[in-house]
């Protein structure tokens, strides 16, 4: 079945997952994250097809899932029995798995499918609460394991085409991932997290920037206020930067659609229309 059509240009998604499958379990602290899940589609035309990148996926060159019926990966530890049991049925869609791939590979960007490849919890903990009926196909696509910021934008101009063909870019991560920091209970914690939180907001949505300048100000996160407190290791900001680069070349700004605290850090979510 041809699931690929024109139909009008897709918005692009940043949602922070929040932790394991804690979103689902009506956890205290996740429950402004998980209303918010459930509620944005409201802000978001009906997609054809949904491409996830996960923060919890990494490959040397970009993989894409190409499988028909994608099986479950938990791959969190410690959880209620019946975290284990969670089952996604959304299909798997070939078709567009390749045209993804070979849109990489025309844009220079070093591509292969993966048919194995399974859903992880960044995938399909925020499906279950955005989509629960799994009755759209889903595609993934993996980070790069070199980690590389504009290595990610790129990719994301390199895809940024299917958003013209009813395919709704979501990265999964989280504006600030810093495990020790959210069960600290330091009093500093919420202060230096908002700091890198102001710099991630205005670098998406100041409207006086250029694409040009959001970019080079986001390759260069390293330099931002308590970049590597709240980025230990930058797999959870890197989604956002394959959003980014498919939105980039609209020079909109995002929108923060989403802000909240989760474990009293700030976490914040942004949709490019």
């Amino acid at each position: 079945m041809n699931t690929i059509s024109k139909s009008p240009r897709m918005p692009v998604l940043f949602v922070p997952h929040g932790g394991g499958p804690m979103p689902l379990l009506d956890e205290p602290n996740h429950r402004g994250l998980t209303a918010f899940m459930r509620h944005v589609i409201q802000q978001l035309p009906r997609p054809k097809v949904i491409l996830m990148i996960s923060a919890h996926w990494e490959e040397d060159v970009a993989t894409i899932s190409s499988g028909a019926t994608p099986a479950m990966i938990y791959d969190y530890h410690g959880f209620p029995p019946e975290t284990y049991r969670y089952i996604y049925p959304a299909p798997g869609d070939a078709e567009t798995a390749k045209k993804l791939h070979d849109v990489l590979i025309e844009q220079g960007v070093a591509a292969r499918l993966d048919p194995q490849r399974g859903y992880d919890h960044g995938t399909f903990v925020p499906l279950m609460l955005m989509y629960p009926g799994a009755d759209i196909p889903v595609v993934q696509l993996s980070l790069l394991n070199s980690f590389d910021p504009a290595a990610h934008i790129n990719i994301g101009k390199a895809l940024s085409s299917l958003r013209d063909d009813g395919v709704l870019i979501i990265g999964s991560g989280m504006s600030f991932h810093n495990m020790q920091a959210f069960f600290s209970g330091k009093p500093d914690v919420k202060g230096r997290s908002e700091q890198f939180d102001v710099w991630l907001t205005h670098a998406l949505t100041d409207e006086t920037l250029t694409s040009e300048e959001r970019e080079r100000i986001l390759s260069r996160w390293e330099d931002a206020p308590q970049a590597r407190f709240s980025h230990p290791r930058e797999e959870h900001l890197l989604p956002l930067y394959v959003c980014f680069g498919a939105a980039s070349q609209s020079s909109q700004a995002a929108e923060k659609v989403f802000s909240g605290l989760l474990f009293d850090t700030y976490i914040s979510a942004f949709l490019w229309r």
